[in-house]
């Protein structure tokens, strides 16, 4: 089982959806919420909103987030981790174009990394919800 204290900061990061439920927007449709994760810290690195209809970021996209990542440190981490079944295209893609091993695992294996997160995020969406 993956645990944070396995890993040195910025050795692993992690990719996952932020959100179980697409954001809906008035203006400008529904999105999902990408997030970027350093695996020893749990700090998140960076994030990009997806359309909902899309099942992965773009190109552009997903070299986007690994640069914001890059940009805390100045350098790549060794290993990303991926959900299972996710991401498989041009996040990995761009990924392995950084010479970063991607590995790919089970969803709940992340969930030490990624639930404080997501459950603090549904919590906002629903105040957020709530107050208008």
């Amino acid at each position: 089982m993956l645990h944070p204290n396995q890993f040195e900061v910025n050795e692993a990061w992690i990719v996952f959806w932020l959100n179980d439920e697409p954001i809906r927007t008035a203006q400008d449709g529904s999105f999902n919420c990408i997030c970027l994760m350093d695996a020893a810290s749990c700090f998140i690195l960076g994030h990009a909103m997806i359309p909902a209809h899309e099942a992965e970021p773009s190109q552009l996209d997903a070299k986007r987030l690994l640069t914001t990542g890059w940009e805390h440190k100045k350098k790549m981490p060794k290993t990303l981790f991926v959900p299972k079944g996710q991401f498989e295209g041009s996040l990995t893609a761009a990924a392995q174009r950084e010479k970063i091993d991607v590995v790919s695992v089970e969803e709940d294996q992340l969930l030490v990394f990624t639930d404080e997160a997501m459950q603090g995020f549904k919590k906002h969406v629903r105040a957020g919800y709530s107050e208008g």
